[in-house]
């Protein structure tokens, strides 16, 4: 049996793109930033260190186009020394991506957009996942500057989720391509955080699952500006839908082994004015909890995305509630890309 190519051509090419195999120390093609702007790749599937850039709402249009086709081509890029940024110049950074949103259930640390990562807050996810999966357009770009380290620990990982889906076998691709999946932001919290204290669990009950979301995803997306394709799972995924629990099990821990690959991932070691940016559509990342009760507190501003697609052409749809509410600042995930995003009738939450 054939299947179709790992990469299928995009609706239109990414802004100002820079190949995936750039050379290692790559200037910037931006009027403003010209010679100043430099790339350097960390590893060969991930990551890359952008330098000779003041982040900032200021930027001209050819350096955050380089940007951005930096962040396709490495799926995360990193930048040192951005101590100027507060939570206004962080938004207004982020607006030149996109449009800010927030999360759908946990209040923003400024009353806007700015979600607080903090270690005496809930803010140690240290499992694999992809941002936000529980509802069908979670976000494109999330923007994560760090404040305050612990003395050691803390790291954080990702995963490319295209290269975990490009070294799948031509039979497992094809698998993996006529799957969906259920994510949920419910699960098990005290089996993955077993030594969660009482103030923890009240903040994922409380807070976290105030409002109960399943959203129904291909296991394979079609990026809407790359056009690749990548795995789509992490831990907020519930089951696989039309095969037994066990079945769903072995599959989902099957592909999941793909994405943490070590040749898939790059490992982070943060500095206080640190700003990670990643792909949500193409990653997925780990916060290393090894820091024992040293605080650490970082700050995350996400872009809103799209409704996700499958190779078949079908969108992702949100099972419950019917709709996604209205954060208390702004507008809900996928408003914003709503008149260009695929619809799909609700389909019946067996399977």
């Amino acid at each position: 049996m054939t299947t179709a190519p790992t990469h299928v051509t995009p609706a239109a090419p990414a802004p100002a793109t820079l190949p995936a195999a750039a050379p290692e120390r790559a200037a910037s093609a931006s009027a403003a930033d010209a010679g100043r702007l430099r790339s350097t790749r960390l590893n060969g599937r991930i990551g890359a260190v952008i330098e000779g850039v003041r982040l900032g709402g200021g930027l001209d249009t050819e350096t955050v186009a380089t940007i951005r086709a930096q962040l396709l081509a490495h799926k995360v890029v990193f930048f040192r020394e951005q101590h100027h940024l507060d939570e206004a110049e962080h938004e207004a950074f982020a607006k030149l991506l996109g449009t800010p949103v927030a999360h759908p259930t946990v209040p923003s640390g400024d009353g806007r957009y700015s979600l607080r990562i903090d270690s005496d807050h809930g803010g140690r996810a240290n499992q694999w996942h992809t941002d936000v999966t529980f509802v069908p357009a979670y976000p494109a770009f999330s923007i994560l500057r760090a404040q305050v380290l612990p003395p050691y620990g803390g790291n954080t990982l990702w995963s490319n989720t295209a290269a975990a889906y490009a070294e799948l076998s031509e039979p497992l691709r094809t698998l993996a391509d006529s799957l969906r999946a259920l994510h949920s932001n419910e699960y098990d919290y005290a089996a993955i955080k077993p030594d969660a204290n009482d103030a923890q669990l009240d903040q994922y009950h409380q807070v976290f699952i105030s409002t109960t979301f399943t959203t129904e995803h291909p296991v394979v997306r079609v990026h809407p500006e790359s056009g690749e394709r990548a795995l789509l799972l992490g831990n907020f995924v519930q089951r696989i839908r039309g095969v037994s629990s066990k079945d769903s099990r072995l599959l989902i821990e099957l592909f999941q082994h793909h994405i943490e690959r070590p040749e898939n991932t790059v490992r982070w070691q943060w500095q206080v004015g640190d700003v990670a940016i990643w792909d949500n559509r193409a990653t997925q990342h780990y916060g290393v909890d090894d820091s024992g009760d040293h605080p650490r507190k970082l700050r995350r501003i996400t872009v809103d995305g799209d409704i996700a697609v499958g190779v078949d052409g079908r969108p992702s749809v949100l099972i419950s509630p019917a709709d996604v509410p209205e954060p208390p600042y702004g507008s809900p995930s996928g408003a914003s890309t709503a008149a260009t995003s695929p619809s799909s009738d609700r389909p019946e939450a067996t399977g």
